[in-house]
Parts: C-alpha cells; structure tokens; sequence
C-alpha cells in the first residue's frame, strides 16, 4: 500500500511539474471541435480568443508568447490575412511609448528620480503619518512617467534604508508619550545601534563615511545587473527570481526574494516594538499603492492605459476624446481623492487615529530619533551633490514634453497641431518620439565646459567623451519593454479579429438581457468583475480580453462605451489584494516587511476605495466631459457597420 501511495504522489508530482505543458497541449484540442462543427468566422474568431485568453491567465507561455497566437492561428481559420495580422502589432502607442521610455532612461541614468523622492521626504519629515505621506507623495509623481515596476523599484530601497534608520534608532519604541528629544530617560532607553542589531539582527547597517560605520546587506530590488542597486551602494546577497505579470512598460523585472528562513527573522526578531513593524508594513504598502494610483494619472502611465487608448481609437475611429488632456483631467481628480483615502486607511490600519502624534510638523513634538532620521534623509541628497546640466536638460524635456501633450488638442481653445494646414496627422506620438530622439543627439556635457557629467552607469577609468549623448541605445535597450509591445499588439489583433468576424456583434446580442439595467449598473458590474479577475491574471491580458466584450456590450445596450471602457481600465489596475497581482506588490513583498494577510486586509479596502472613486468620477465629472449623457455618433455609425 505504501509503494501505492508513493507511485501515485510521484505521478501527480511528475503532472504538477508538467502542468504548464498539459495546458498548452489539452486547451486547443479539447477547444478544436468548436471552429470544425461551426465552421462560420465567428466560431473560428471564439476559438482563437478562448485559446489566448487561457494561456494569458494560466501564464502557460510568456505573455509575449500567448500575444503570437493570433498571428498564425487567424490566416489558419481565414479570419484575417497574414499581412492584415502583422500590421495589427504595431501602432501609433508603440512610438508612443518608445518615446517615453527615451525620456525614462534619462531620468534613471542622471539620477533625477532619487532628487525628486529624496526631496519630498525631506519636505514630508520624518513623523510616521508624514513619512508615509511624503513617499506616497512622490510615487505617484514618478509613476505618472514612469512604469510602476520600475517606480517602485525606485523608491523602495530609499524607504527601505529610512526603516531600517528608524528601527536603529527606535522611533517608534515602548515610550510613545515621550517627544521631547533632549530627556535623559529617553537617552537612556534608547539602546546603541550595535546593540540593535545584535538584538533584532538586522541585515542593514547604513554606511556614513565620517564615523566609518561597518555595511551590511540589504535585501532590495535590482533591474539588470546584481551589482546595481539604484546607486545606492547596496549589494543585493539573496536569491534572484522574475516577476512574469507585466503592470508597466518594463520587461521582466529581476527581484531579491528573501530566503524564508531570513523573512522569518526579520518578522520575529528584527523589530524592537510592534509599533516599528505596524509602520514599516504602512510604509512598504503605501509604496504600491501609490504607484498603481499615479499609473491612472496619465496615458502612459501604465500598460492598460495604452491598451485601452489604442484598442478604443482603433474600434472608434471616429471619436476624438481620448487624448493625454482629457485623460488627465478626468484621473487627475480620481487620484488625489485615491491617494488621501488610502493614506487615511492605511494610517487607521496600522497607526490608529491619533494623527496629532504621527503627523505633526512642529520642530518643538521632534524626538531626537525622529531628528536622526531626518538628518540620515538629507546626508543622502548631499551625497548627489549639485544638480548636474544632464538634471537639468532631463528636467527641461520633461516639462516640455507634458506641455506640448497638454497643448496638442486642449479641447476648449485651439492647440498647436492648428497652425498646420493638414489635421490629423499630429499625435502625441509625434511629440514623444521626438523630444526622445533629441536625447540620442543632445552632449550630456555643458557647451564650453571641462567638466564631465557625473553618471552612476559610467566606466570608471575610461576617458569620456565630450560629445557623448544624454541617453545610448544600450540605456535605451534596457528599459524598453518589447514584451508589452507584443502584448500589446495581440490584444489589437484579436479586437481586429472580433471586429471583421461578427464575433463582437454575437456577443453583443448575447448580453441583450441586461438592456434593463441603468448605465451605472452595468458600469459598476463590470468594474467590480474586472478588479476580481485581474487579482489573479496579469493587468494587460485582463483588459484585452474584457475590452472587446464591454464595447459590445455599450453598443448592444446603447450606452456610450466610454462609461464602462474608461472605468474598466481603470479597475483593472486595482490587483492589489496579492503578491501575484502585478509586478509591484511582489517588489514590496519580497522585504519581508508584510505578509499575504496583510496585503489581503489592506488591498480590499484600497480595491473598494478605487472602485467607490471611479464610479463617482463617471457619474459627476465625466459626464459633461465625455458627454455621457447620449449615445454618441462615432459609436452610431460603428454598431451600424458593425451590425451589416
């Protein structure tokens, strides 16, 4: 009987390990007789949609891989031509974002994004409600530009270093009451830094280079290469896995996930109080959750935007309302009331209530730890030293780049794109692409200056050149994501495929049912289905599948579709409840600082926060802006078409 059970657990071993093979194999033959008893374009279009949908959920192949599926199955069913697929998978959104990304390698390679964060925190101090609301604060700002793997791989490794000060110098210790930093007794209390981490055995001790104290390791986040971390001077010692969900315009991102025992250590041991570790788990979710919130801010602020913007324009042709202006002053609303409800839940969660404590400015309420911490902030914004011409160059191409966004088509006086004589040709590509082509040409070094730029990511020893540019190929190459531009381009082959077969029209009639419900309903229906789905499947493949199926849907029941697309792409973001559900929930939980329960906990409140936002913000402001109210003529003239 033994021998039984062992040859049995070994079996179901060997089909575990196999799963993903047993996925790719048994999905299309046990799909196959759909498209061979029903040999209409419809069934054939279904059958590769069902096809990529499951490997894009289960992750059985790469999402880039699973995106592939549509361009040999499509000429193999005769939904579409060959060339008619290929010209699907790459859009006006993929110069769009390789301008982006141009601009991105700029700011990461000059280190302009440590200024900014370290520069908002010094402003935010060091109090526990006010630190936590200085590095949301600064999150969402870079992650308005910025993908959010990337942003949060960013910031947490600076918040990471001020936990670790704060736990050294026990800010949040047994003596709550105590706030004057010149008591004895609190001197008294306050053990040495050595002695903290022979206590709680912390694997970081900052190194100062004046008082030659000894470094440690630190477990962090590292994109490209294991000895690069941010500048910082951290060298990442655990294990190396890859994050395979994609939130943002980065490729697969490298992350240190902490051995199990270690994260056991650290969540037993390493805090001196249960206050300390309340406020590093509010500190580390708060990074995430600012970086989801500012994606929604802009077009490019995330993948799904750029989905929706591309798949929306190409069913709509006729539509001119969703462009960078129009984006941003409907989401900009949205996540600032986001970002002050997460804050005051995250506070409540894991703080309490008592806001005049943890969120007070004044110098006189300062503990010396509190004090320490602030001076640990500003010794590292000495260390990047005066802003350098690269900064400033960045810095310029930043702001002319969002102005000429704002300024294309404002809508209520005439952009630039009039003083030309031919309409329509001038997208926000155009600008992005090139403002980042001007970065390839730009000297990194000032006209008529000896002086060579600082750049963490130069050669030591080699002699630079002077006519070097802002930004290489090789800076350019790291970051672009080729696997979201495929991903990209599938979703937009199988919306084409939908469209020319009729499935999009059948599905459409399927959903007549639900023609007795009110708008909002439907909206809030399809909100609260997405945010579900997308806690365990990647964002993009969320939204491509569900795009298709909500356009229906608004035709069928003669919504205007912008009232459920634009909320859905919206909620698709909110996986927040799960290591798995994007990239930069996984980044957090790799410090060990949280666990699953916690994020559970604060994920489902920060989920309702964002779904409660978005349904007000369709319902008040984003009726006179995208006329809600009617069923407009670009969606008239598609379901027409569609419907012939």
């Amino acid at each position: 009987m033994r021998l039984e059970a062992a040859a049995r657990m070994d079996v179901f071993r060997k089909l575990w390990r196999a799963r993903k093979l047993i996925v790719v194999v048994f999905i299309p033959l046990s799909l196959l007789p759909l498209p061979l008893v029903h040999p209409t374009s419809e069934a054939c279009c279904a059958y590769v949609l069902m096809v990529t949908a499951v490997y894009w959920v289960s992750e059985a192949v790469p999402l880039g891989a699973a995106a592939l599926v549509p361009a040999f199955l499509y000429p193999l069913f005769g939904v579409l031509k060959s060339s008619e697929v290929a010209a699907e998978y790459c859009k006006d959104t993929t110069l769009l974002l390789m301008g982006v990304i141009c601009l991105a390698a700029s700011i990461e390679k000059w280190n302009l994004h440590k200024r900014i964060a370290l520069r908002m925190v010094m402003i935010a101090g060091a109090k526990p409600g006010m630190l936590v609301l200085g590095f949301m604060c600064c999150t969402v700002f870079l992650s308005m530009w910025l993908s959010n793997t990337s942003t949060t791989a960013m910031v947490m490794p600076i918040a990471e270093a001020v936990l670790q000060q704060l736990i050294c110098t026990g800010l949040a210790d047994s003596h709550d009451d105590s706030e004057t930093g010149d008591s004895p007794e609190e001197d008294s209390a306050v053990p040495t830094k050595e002695e903290n981490l022979d206590k709680n055995q912390l694997e970081l001790l900052y190194q100062n280079e004046q008082n030659e104290r000894s470094k440690q390791d630190l477990s962090s986040i590292t994109e490209g290469q294991a000895g690069e971390l941010n500048g910082f001077g951290l060298q990442p010692v655990l294990n190396k896995t890859f994050v395979r969900q994609t939130n943002g315009h980065l490729p697969q991102v490298a992350i240190e996930i902490p051995n199990v025992k270690r994260v056991r250590a650290r969540r037993d041991s390493q805090y001196p109080t249960k206050r300390d570790h309340m406020i590093c788990k509010c500190l580390s979710l708060s990074i995430t959750y600012a970086a989801t919130i500012g994606g929604l801010i802009t077009i490019t602020g995330t993948s799904t935007n750029l989905i929706f913007a591309e798949q929306f324009n190409t069913r709509y042709p006729e539509a001119k309302v969703i462009n960078f202006g129009t984006w941003f002053i409907f989401s900009f609303p949205i996540a600032i009331i986001m970002l002050v409800l997460t804050w005051l839940w995250l506070h409540f969660l894991f703080l309490g209530c008592n806001f005049r404590e943890t969120c007070s400015l004044s110098k006189k309420r300062k503990t010396r730890r509190e004090v320490m911490s602030e001076q640990r902030i500003q010794e590292e914004y000495a260390k990047l030293g005066p802003i350098s011409y690269p900064e400033v160059v960045t810095g310029i191409f930043f702001i002319l780049m969002t102005l000429l966004w704002f300024t294309r088509e404002p809508g209520f006086v005439p952009g630039w794109t009039s003083l030309f004589e031919k309409k329509g040709y001038r997208t926000d590509a155009t600008v992005s692409v090139l403002l980042g082509f001007l970065l390839f040409l730009i000297p990194a070094r000032r006209p008529f200056s000896s002086s060579s730029p600082s750049c963490s990511n130069s050669e030591d020893g080699s002699d630079p050149d002077p006519l070097a540019p802002m930004i290489t190929w090789k800076d350019f190459q790291r970051l672009m994501p080729w696997e979201i531009v495929i991903l990209v381009g599938g979703g937009y082959a199988l919306a084409a495929g939908c469209k020319v077969s009729g499935l999009s029209v059948w599905i459409g009639r399927q959903l007549e049912p639900m023609g007795g419900l009110p708008p909002w309903a439907v909206t809030l229906l399809a909100c609260l289905l997405v945010s579900a789905v997308t806690e365990f499947a990647s964002n993009p493949a969320t939204l491509t599948v569900f795009l298709p199926i909500l356009s229906a849907l608004s035709e069928t029941l003669l919504i205007n579709p912008l009232h459920t697309l634009i909320p859905s792409t919206m909620c698709v973001s909110f996986g927040v409840m799960l290591p798995v559900g994007n990239p930069p929930n996984a980044i957090v939980f790799s410090y060990g600082h949280v666990k699953i329960s916690d994020m559970v906990k604060a994920g489902f409140g920060v989920n309702l926060i964002g779904v409660a936002v978005v349904m007000l913000a369709i319902t008040t402001w984003g009726v006179p802006l995208f006329n809600l109210t009617e069923f407009p003529a670009w969606a008239v003239a598609r379901n027409v078409t569609g419907g012939l």
